[in-house]
């Protein structure tokens, strides 16, 4: 049960992130580490990585 309780939350905070990427990328939000300029191709592949393990969280989830 302690399993589950983990795959689900890290599943849903996967998630999350995943669409922050996407509205990131979408809306054109200005990234700045300091000097550098964080490009929104990092969000598309952000969203594509978070939405990966979103997926494969779920897929454990119904196993």
């Amino acid at each position: 049960m302690k399993t589950q309780t983990f795959v689900l939350v890290s599943t849903i905070i996967f998630g999350l992130v995943a669409i922050m990427h996407l509205v990131r990328a979408v809306q054109g939000w200005t990234v700045q580490l300091g000097p550098y300029a964080i490009p929104a191709a990092v969000s598309w592949i952000g969203l594509l990585i978070g939405g990966a393990l979103c997926l494969w969280g779920f897929a454990c989830l119904r196993r």
